[in-house]
């Protein structure tokens, strides 16, 4: 079952040293006018993955925490900070949201709320939208199914701006339990039938409270409203950097072994959406 995720803001600095400990993450610095918040992440699908995110910005430099689980192990996840700098209402999505009613939420009928990309959360490179399915510079699950991410990357002022207005996502399910994306669990994607649906489909979504507090939406997907519509990455470019990455992934559990061996589990870099 499809849940809608939960939704909490917490400033940082008065966050308890200890919740941090408990969650596995530090508390962002927000010394000198920083600022920090925190999102909790909540399945989508029925993946039972779960998470904590923490944002901090000190002027440009935004930093980002992850620490999630109940991925599927072994795998890639892509990830992203979705939603609007325009102050356009996005959230995450629900049931509701399975337009076709096949008891999989895609990742086209979930963009209709949670809105297009504005940062791919990667471990190395750039951060751009188009660097959306770039499974290869994404964080791998251990063993175990958890994720580990830190990255700091120079973003734009509207993001400064707007981070009220944005969420995270991560994607990956494992609708057959069988630790892999494959095209038994769910099918073939949406964006590119050579791939699964449980590569794409989201497994978690989070929102900064107040997330929903922008504009009426109106028009297209980028403020909300509308028929499902291509996301910033037009499609055809989406699929074909999805199957470069599929293909990148066949090996399943292998893989991700030979990507946690070269990206450790907890990235510390400075990059930019260029």
């Amino acid at each position: 079952m499809v849940k809608r995720a939960g939704r909490r803001f917490v400033v940082l600095a008065t966050v308890p040293a200890a919740v941090f400990l408990t969650l596995g993450l530090s508390g962002p610095a927000v010394a000198d006018g920083g600022k920090g918040y925190q999102i909790d992440l909540a399945q989508l699908n029925g993946s039972g993955s779960r998470g904590t995110v923490m944002l901090s910005l000190k002027g440009n430099l935004l930093t980002v925490q992850i620490e999630s689980e109940g991925m599927v192990p072994g795998q890639p996840s892509a990830q992203h900070l979705h939603g609007s700098t325009k102050g356009h209402d996005f959230h995450c999505p629900d049931a509701s949201d399975d337009t076709n009613r096949d008891g999989i939420l895609s990742n086209t009928e979930a963009t209709v709320d949670y809105g297009d990309i504005n940062i791919s959360l990667t471990t190395s490179g750039d951060t751009k939208a188009t660097s959306g399915l770039a499974v290869e510079r994404m964080p791998v699950a251990d063993k175990k199914g958890k994720v580990s991410y830190e990255r700091t990357i120079t973003v734009g002022q509207d993001v400064v701006d707007h981070i009220k207005d944005l969420h995270v996502v991560q994607h990956g399910i494992d609708r057959n339990d069988n630790d892999k994306y494959d095209f038994e669990g769910a099918g073939k994607s949406e964006l590119d039938p050579k791939l699964p649906q449980e590569a794409t489909a989201p497994t978690n979504c989070g929102e900064v409270k107040g997330a929903a507090v922008g504009s009426i939406p109106v028009g297209a997907i980028e403020t909300g409203g509308g028929a499902p519509q291509p996301a910033v990455v037009p499609a055809a470019t989406m699929a074909g950097a999805a199957v470069a990455a599929y293909a990148a992934v066949a090996g399943a559990m292998a893989v991700g072994r030979r990507r946690a061996a070269v990206i450790p589990g907890r990235t510390q870099s400075t990059g930019g959406a260029e």
